[in-house]
């Protein structure tokens, strides 16, 4: 076990534990600052001094770099038991991630970087989502630079050749009336669409309810993304409210995925929704909603979510094969 997966398992198990957000972000955070250490031990001073890694990471990554299991994992993972084991296996078996941003929009990587970086992480396909053009804060796409965008996603899987498949779609702003923030057409052309709410997101709960059945409806969305809109780091921001129990109802019937996002400042849905979800029978896309590339390692505490619950596989929709995700494109599989 190398230190990087060491502290991914730990981040894992934290989660699975539902940690902070916080506390299960710095084990990510010192995964990153390890990924490129040469193989060999590693004193726990000498990793202290790394960007991002404190005392506890530091001993962690000592013990792993020298082939033992960090007892700091080995505790976690004895006291979680052989359901979280059957979660991190879950989490293995992940094939995609139908929500990631490049710096087309508000993302800060190419979005070739963001394709190989899922490659590198075994996916065998992920969903390339950079928001839509009322989101002008996001660098939204226009018409015109979704169209170019999908020339330069055709380009970079012919680079890429056969075993990975860097999807079109795009993070699709839900208006007000419930409808969708770009040309129909367009959507029409789009492996996968993603549905989300940016906007007046305190709205009353009457209307915000109408504004996502709307858009959980229209055969045009894949995937419902964020519910909450929650922001539960920082200064933070309140969940919107709406009648969960309809909009998952409409989810359900629809074949529309209920987003379970592993950025950790959302973590969204909340718990109580989310089993709301399960029980009405949903489908869901475990998503990182990554705008870089270290990101995208954030999907394993979103499957320790979904494990912590009983959601299989057959409910999780990233871990799909392609053939399946697409045939499924709109509700329909």
């Amino acid at each position: 076990m190398t230190p990087d997966e060491a502290l991914r398992r730990i981040a894992f198990l934290l989660e699975w534990r539902g940690a902070s957000p916080y506390r299960v972000r710095a084990f990510h955070t010192a995964a990153d600052a390890v990924r490129d250490l040469p193989a060999g031990p590693v004193d726990a001073a000498e990793a202290a001094r790394l960007r991002g890694v404190g005392p506890v990471t530091a001993e962690v990554i000592s013990q792993a770099s020298t082939g033992q299991v960090p007892r700091y994992l080995a505790r976690l993972q004895a006291e979680a038991g052989p359901a979280a084991r059957a979660g991190w296996d879950l989490a293995a078996a992940s094939t995609g991630d139908c929500h990631l941003h490049s710096d087309w929009s508000d993302g800060g990587s190419p979005l070739e970087d963001m394709a190989d970086a899922a490659r590198a992480l075994g996916h065998r396909w992920a969903v390339l989502t950079d928001h839509s053009p009322r989101l002008t804060i996001a660098h939204g796409l226009s018409p015109d630079r979704l169209r170019s965008q999908l020339r330069a996603v055709a380009a970079v899987n012919a680079r890429l050749g056969p075993g990975f498949r860097l999807l079109t779609g795009i993070e699709c702003d839900i208006l007000e009336d419930g409808s969708l923030d770009q040309d129909e057409e367009l959507l029409g052309r789009l492996d996968l669409v993603v549905a989300s709410v940016h906007s007046k997101l305190r709205s009353e709960p009457g209307p915000m309810t109408a504004r996502l059945l709307a858009a959980v409806r229209n055969p045009r969305v894949d995937v419902l993304g964020h519910c909450t809109g929650r922001i539960i780091t920082g200064r933070g921001r309140p969940q919107s409210r709406f009648d969960a129990g309809a909009v998952f109802a409409a989810c359900a019937e629809s074949g529309t995925a209920v987003e379970i996002n592993c950025r950790p400042e959302r973590r969204d849905p909340p718990d109580d929704l989310l089993e709301l979800a399960a029980d009405a029978g949903c489908r869901f896309a475990v998503d990182t909603d990554a705008h870089a590339p270290e990101q995208l390692h954030w999907q394993t505490t979103g499957y320790a979510r979904a494990a912590r619950i009983g959601l299989g596989a057959d409910r999780l929709i990233t871990t799909w094969p392609l053939g399946r995700l697409l045939e499924g494109r709109a509700g329909g599989g």
